[in-house]
């Protein structure tokens, strides 16, 4: 619901927000130039008074004068008949320039306000503020939602280059959004009279009915300063009935002509002062830096609406086609997707394709399109359940928890889900496990167990889909090739060999960082932004599945770097063991944001072996605030394995490294980075009581050994590794 609150009215509306915001940006600008052009009053205490006899003696015709809220004051009169304006210097009560009201400000308030449609015009601009509210709030919303909650609404974001800037401008303009939006439907409720008003003072009935009383003798005059004054219109000329009359910013009035006495007076209620206080907020009249800040502000919106247009474009790109699709209410099989990004889509699509082949009759669709009444013929339900954030609901499922719940308990139709995550994050596919547990409370027979997929892995999906044959009695083989970034030529620039002597040959190969323009990065199809523990996918010749590398490196150091070690019969490794400088290899990046350091100034306890040292040496050369961070590594030999030797001996002196323990299972003393762990217990169960973090990268065997030890060490203090995992204090990367 939240997701479609923020997509339909930015689509639906995004010229006319453009529109507006830009019209509103210009017209910001004007309550500056006011002031920059307004003669400066040199007399702070001068008096409305003194003000009108100087104007009246210059122009005997004087029907009024009036102050703008950026201090200029224009004085409107007759001469000859003849009807006339000036600029006024308060000090002289002479004008200073001819007063023109500008056309361009006129044409451009027009289409501000009303689109030049009257009426009509002035609705549809009300539309778009309300668009635009709406916009701001989901947005915010969706944005909290997305980096894990309101404490981290301003955290670092990551991702590609229109998805940064959407959200990052949304944060710095937000504010003043929200406020030309409220502003803008407040005073547009006033304009239709949606809005209580207050009664004005009466026009008085009993005047003296004499006339010639200068203004500088009548008290109220004397007692109001110019820089209240709003407008004082002088009674007209040879109508002993008329008054003079005095608007200011606190109130108005009415003055007898001839004697000077005040006749009336009223000071503004409550609303006339809110009223005042938002066409000041909206327009920047009075407020001139605030109108120059809001309309820079204003500014972001289009920058939104563009950047807000391509990401739609793309997640309807990452979407595939679902061929041949069957109504629903003749399939036997309905197939329910809840995807973010799109990929799960791509699932979807491979399981489609093999149930149709198998003889059933597919309906495929979002979960968010969820409706049993629909499906008359259905024999079963299948959901694939990606997660969004910390467990919630990705963008196709929006909904659709709510609806489940709502299916009395009488279904017999079994149903099965399969969650797709990445088991970084401490709530692993926790939106399918929801819908798994909301669909077991409410009596949906069990298909199959509720299965997972880590991280789009194809080899998963297809043993899950062996397992769904079973249940449905025929063999079903899922091969899925997930839909891959576009690739760029990488272009290696250096290799440094290692592991010659122990007949274990690998490198650390440094490529150049693929040029793209920001157009082609706005699109997402330039080189994403990457940072060390990012994953380098690597495209071989002969296969379209790629292989991943994590990444010592990250965009700022100018260059792609990772360690490879040779396989036995290993396609990929093997390839790119071969490449020379100045030879290529197609890649792309998938981004791996939870294994990172924590953003914080706790500890980091670094804990890698072979080639598992890329992502950890890239994190060392990225601690340039000197973080207190400790690497434990552990290799074959310390004559032909020690990755980076050299920068970890410059690290440590210039203190992006703490300490550095090594262990070397071929060298004099045989030991393994466990043994190093161990021989250390107390030290790392002293830097894990302290908030420290755990970042692990390398073999799933070693893993599994450091997870060991470290529950050994643990065990004392009443902490675990998989506690550690549950507050993102524990993070493997493995192979």
């Amino acid at each position: 619901m939240l997701r479609a609150l923020h997509k339909f009215p930015g689509l639906v509306a995004a010229l006319l927000i453009v529109v507006l915001t830009l019209s509103g940006a210009v017209l910001s600008v004007l309550p500056a130039l006011e002031v920059a052009q307004a003669p400066a009053q040199t007399e702070t205490d001068l008096a409305v008074a003194a003000l009108a006899d100087r104007v009246a003696a210059a122009y005997p015709g004087v029907e009024q004068i009036r102050r703008a809220p950026s201090g200029r004051i224009t004085a409107f009169y007759f001469d000859g008949g003849r009807p006339g304006a000036v600029v006024i210097d308060p000090a002289t009560g002479e004008g200073v320039a001819d007063y023109e009201s500008s056309s361009f400000q006129r044409w451009m308030t027009n289409l501000h306000r009303s689109l030049f449609l009257g009426d009509v015009g002035r609705l549809t601009a009300a539309a778009g503020a309300g668009s635009l509210l709406v916009l701001s709030i989901s947005g915010v919303m969706l944005t909290a939602r997305r980096v894990g909650g309101w404490r981290r609404v301003f955290s670092r974001l990551r991702g590609p280059l229109a998805g940064r800037l959407h959200v990052e401008v949304a944060r710095l303009t937000v504010i003043g959004l929200l406020l030309s939006s409220v502003t803008a439907l407040f005073m547009t409720a006033d304009t239709f009279g949606l809005i209580p008003g207050e009664s004005v003072t009466a026009f008085p009935t009993e005047v003296s009915g004499r006339v010639g009383a200068a203004p500088g003798a009548m008290p109220l005059l004397r007692e109001t300063p110019v820089a209240s004054l709003r407008e004082l219109t002088f009674p007209y000329e040879g109508d002993p009935t008329d008054v003079f009359t005095l608007k200011t910013s606190t109130g108005e009035g009415y003055l007898d002509q001839g004697t000077g006495a005040t006749l009336a007076w009223a000071d503004f209620g409550a609303w006339q002062r809110l009223n005042q206080t938002v066409y000041m907020l909206h327009t920047g009249q009075g407020a001139a830096s605030l109108g120059l800040i809001l309309g820079l502000m204003a500014l972001g919106a289009p920058v939104m609406a563009a950047t807000g247009v391509i990401l739609w474009a793309q997640a309807r790109r990452a979407r595939p086609r679902i061929t041949g699709n069957a109504v629903a209410g003749q399939a036997d099989v309905i197939l329910l997707v809840g995807s973010e990004g799109g990929s799960t889509w791509g699932f979807a699509a491979t399981l489609h394709d093999a149930l149709t082949q198998a003889g059933h009759k597919v309906y495929t669709g979002a979960m968010a399109q969820f409706s049993p009444g629909r499906y008359k013929r259905a024999e079963r339900v299948i959901l694939l359940a990606a997660t969004y954030g910390d467990g919630a609901a990705p963008a196709s499922a929006a909904g659709f928890l709510e609806r489940l719940e709502a299916v009395p308990r009488t279904q017999t139709l079994p149903l099965a889900v399969l969650g797709f995550g990445d088991r970084q994050f401490p709530q692993f596919c926790g939106y399918a496990v929801e819908v798994a547990r909301i669909a077991a409370d409410g009596g949906w027979p069990e298909l199959l167990p509720i299965a997972t997929v880590n991280r789009q892995s194809p080899q998963e999906f297809a043993r899950w889909g062996r397992a769904l044959g079973e249940a449905l009695a025929h063999p079903l083989e899922l091969s899925h090739s997930p839909v891959n970034p576009r690739a760029h030529a990488l272009t290696l620039i250096s290799r440094r060999e290692y592991g010659a002597e122990m007949q274990a040959p690998a490198a650390i190969l440094r490529f150049a960082v693929p040029k793209s323009g920001v157009l082609e990065r706005l699109a997402g199809h330039g080189f994403a932004r990457f940072s060390p523990g990012d994953l380098l996918g690597i495209l071989p010749e002969g296969s379209a599945i790629p292989r991943f590398y994590s990444l010592a490196s990250r965009r700022r150091d100018g260059f792609i770097e990772i360690c490879v070690s040779r396989h036995p019969g290993g396609l990929c490794s093997g390839q790119l063991l071969d490449l020379q400088p100045g030879d290529s290899i197609p890649g792309f990046i998938r981004r791996n944001p939870a294994f990172r350091p924590a953003r914080n100034r706790k500890p980091v306890i670094l804990i890698g072996a072979g080639t598992g040292i890329g992502p950890l040496a890239g994190f060392a050369r990225a601690n340039s605030r000197r973080r207190p961070m400790h690497l434990y590594f552990g290799a074959r030999h310390p004559d032909s394995d020690l990755f980076y030797g050299e920068e970890m001996r410059d690290w440590q002196e210039d203190g992006r490294l703490t300490s550095v323990t090594t262990a070397f299972s071929r060298g004099v003393s045989r030991a393994y980075v466990q043994d190093a762990l161990r021989a250390d217990g107390a030290r790392i169960a002293h830097l894990i009581g302290d908030g420290a973090q755990v970042l692990v990268c390398g073999g799933r065997e070693m893993a599994a050994g450091v997870a060991e030890v470290l529950s050994d060490i643990l065990a004392p203090s009443g902490m675990t590794p998989a506690l550690l995992k549950v507050e993102a204090r524990y993070v493997e990367d493995t192979h």
